[in-house]
């Protein structure tokens, strides 16, 4: 089963990412919607799964080879973002957790998940958010990291605990992410079941605007605890709040960001995936198609293009291959060359066509399935 919605909302991500990370990396300015794109992509990682899984138990598969497949996507994920970090943050970034081990891990968890009575994964995605704080103090968080990179020994237990709390994208908080979209898929597709032809609609529009709802108390939530953040007390407000921050992700920024994706979802699954005869007949639904199934591929393939000639350049001036970091360029030349990257991108993958097996996904699907 496929939404036009996802492929629209995994579209804003990718799309959001690849201009947030040109002008980080090459003109070290944040964009306004800084932060915003991974726990999207995250969320719909875990709603595409729940998809995948139903999809899979429609045809007949039986639920031995369903958990093969998992676990053999699990890995392949998780395994391509070790090659990520090697190749794209070097050697002495193998162990920074980036998005992709992340998500990799997060898929097998998924898979165990998956059979648990619902509750128990909403009380499992709860605890990873309110754990997180505790975690990070634990583990003295900001010891980590230096000049706001992540910069661990490598011995087992600082790679052990950057999984857990201190990397880019530990297990905690953002496994709630996934869990989250995890949910959402489960509860959609217990809606369709339960209803009668009859009242089909009416019961995903329920389902739909309660979406909605619970993605707005969520936002108004953080929105709260931002505004009365300043004015806790100082152990309970160093401990367990920590503004709008997302190294390390914050219970504020969790619940907000969290709630924007169900948010989105569910508003784009009522107004757009109800209406799917109409949106097909949008050009701007054939741009999200192509970028959302090669969106793996684009992810890995802008860090490439645009962090490579950093290195590369560097070393070719007989500087540290940092040396160019965040200061290559104005920012005004960053972006128009993100722009420019996802055009040129889209005309490629236009002609290859969004069908194709081809790219990182292509490989994943010859592996795994």
């Amino acid at each position: 089963m496929r939404y036009s919605s996802i492929d629209i909302l995994r579209t804003i991500a990718i799309v959001v990412m690849v201009l947030v990370h040109f002008a980080e990396n090459l003109s070290g300015v944040h964009l306004p919607i800084t932060g915003l794109g991974a726990p999207l992509f995250a969320y719909l990682s875990g709603l595409s799964y729940c998809l995948w899984v139903n999809g899979l138990e429609l045809r007949g598969i039986s639920e031995e080879e369903i958990s093969k497949r998992s676990i053999r996507r699990g890995l392949f994920v998780f395994g391509v973002g070790f090659a990520f970090n090697i190749l794209v943050w070097l050697p002495e970034g193998t162990f920074n957790w980036d998005v992709l081990t992340f998500i990799g891990s997060a898929l097998l968890l998924l898979n165990g998940l998956r059979r648990l009575p619902l509750p128990i994964p909403i009380l499992v995605g709860a605890i990873s958010i309110l754990i997180s704080p505790l975690l990070q103090g634990m583990a003295d968080y900001p010891a980590y990291w230096v000049d706001d990179y992540f910069d661990p020994d490598l011995t087992l237990p600082d790679v052990l605990i950057g999984f857990l709390a201190t990397g880019y994208f530990p297990l905690f908080p953002w496994l709630a992410y996934s869990i989250a979209g995890l949910v959402t898929g489960e509860v959609l597709l217990a809606a369709a079941l339960n209803s009668n032809i009859e009242d089909k609609t009416h019961s995903n529009s329920a389902s739909n605007w309660r979406l909605v709802f619970v993605g707005g108390a969520f936002m108004t939530t953080s929105g709260v605890l931002l505004s009365i953040g300043p004015y806790m007390p100082t152990s309970l407000s160093q401990r367990l709040l920590g503004g709008w921050n997302m190294f390390p992700a914050t219970i504020e920024y969790v619940l907000a960001t969290l709630g924007m994706a169900v948010f989105l979802f569910g508003l784009g699954h009522q107004l757009i995936d109800q209406k799917l005869e109409m949106v097909q007949q949008k050009g701007w639904f054939d741009i999200a198609k192509t970028f959302s199934r090669y969106s793996f591929t684009i992810y890995v393939l802008h860090h490439l293009i645009h962090i490579w000639p950093l290195w590369i350049f560097a070393l070719a001036q007989g500087q540290e291959t940092t040396y160019y970091w965040g200061k290559a360029m104005p920012v005004i030349v960053a972006v128009p060359l993100a722009i420019l990257f996802l055009i040129c991108c889209y005309i490629l993958l236009r002609k290859i066509g969004p069908d194709r097996r081809l790219g990182i996904e292509g490989w994943m699907r010859w592996l795994c399935d």
